[in-house]
């Protein structure tokens, strides 16, 4: 029996624990532990695998965070800071020891530097500001020296760059999108940025320029563009794409998963389809190419994390209306598939996830 810990942050004032038994493909829920109101986002220090962090996606939005107990269970929240600004949807530790939240409400984010105890902020870090007529931040990637910031309001994917202070970072350049997509969430693999765009349901490749100084959309060109929208939908289905997780292949001996492949989650916010909401499958290898959909009987994914097992042989998933609960798919035909196994419907609706080793 091989048994996985999972925490789950919603729109709530908890974060849920769920033990998932992969012998016996049960999901049970453990506990809740109380938080600040919508732990919306949550995500892990990079090296103490003990702390948590998880925003507070409000209109005076903030970051919070916690010790992860034996049983799962949370303390009792250790520090607390403003976000700086307006719906803090989402938060990464650095491996700088700072934290990046990113104001999707506000259109601006702060690196909160952390004291010599990681569970500890650092107050007095500047503001970044992005410079656009409407800005929604999304989410931040550390890629290399740099921090990615996608920007659903400005079409555009941000770069950013530390000045050497703590918690200060300059805008040196950024990434164009197509107009009106909605740059949402972003993966990279080696000099190749993979994104999720909201607003037109698209999954684009493109290579990341080596300057971030651009002088337009045509020295940062799209070298794919896939819709990853569902078909069969039902009349009145409207669709905004969600999440992008990259599994690449495993070095395990006799490993099934030898190829990459990328997990784009959509969501339907109109009139709902009976099968749920569709995962969309793609190939890395040779060239990015879509390979199927998968429906999970899910309400609006929003949150979905691949397991930490070495193989990334698992995939939690949530939808953040409805009341189908949390599903664990297993990637299934080398990773080409996908099969829900599990499923808890306690409590309806969850939207981050992280899988405890």
């Amino acid at each position: 029996m091989v048994n996985f810990t999972i925490l789950a942050g919603g729109y709530s004032t908890f974060i849920a624990t769920y033990l998932f038994n992969s012998d016996a493909n049960t999901l049970s829920l453990l506990g809740q532990s109380p938080t600040g109101q919508n732990p919306s986002w949550i995500d892990l220090h990079p090296t103490n695998k003990s702390i948590l962090y998880a925003t507070n996606e409000n209109t005076d939005g903030a970051l919070q965070s916690f010790v992860i107990k034996q049983d799962g269970s949370l303390t009792a929240a250790i520090g607390q800071t403003s976000s700086g600004g307006n719906g803090p949807a989402f938060a990464v530790p650095l491996s700088t020891g700072e934290v990046a939240v990113m104001n999707f409400g506000s259109g601006n984010g702060l690196v909160i530097p952390t004291e010599e105890d990681p569970l500890e902020f650092t107050a007095g870090a500047p503001l970044i500001t992005f410079p656009a007529a409407v800005s929604h931040p999304h989410m931040a990637l550390e890629v290399g020296s740099e921090v990615l910031v996608p920007d659903l309001g400005a079409d555009t994917i941000w770069r950013l760059a530390s000045t050497g202070a703590p918690g200060a970072f300059n805008i040196t350049g950024q990434i164009p999108q197509p107009a009106g997509s909605g740059p949402r969430h972003i993966v990279v693999r080696g000099d190749q940025l993979y994104t999720v765009h909201e607003l037109s349901s698209t999954l684009t490749q493109q290579t990341i320029p080596a300057s971030p100084a651009l002088s337009s959309a045509s020295d940062a060109p799209l070298t794919a563009n896939f819709s990853v929208v569902p078909p069969g939908l039902p009349a009145g289905a409207s669709m905004a794409a969600g999440e992008i997780l990259l599994a690449e292949a495993s070095a395990a001996p006799g490993s099934n998963f030898t190829q990459p492949f990328l997990y784009v989650s959509n969501r339907n916010v109109g009139v709902q389809d009976p099968r749920g909401d569709a995962i969309a499958i793609y190939a890395v290898e040779p060239a990015l190419r879509f390979v199927k959909h998968v429906f999970t009987g899910l309400d609006q994914i929003r949150g979905m994390e691949l397991s930490t097992d070495g193989e990334s042989a698992f995939l939690v998933a949530a939808g953040v209306a409805g009341d189908a609960g949390v599903v664990v798919l297993k990637r299934t035909s080398g990773g080409a598939d996908l099969e829900v196994v599990a499923a808890n419907k306690e409590v309806p609706t969850r939207s981050s996830f992280v899988w405890l080793d």
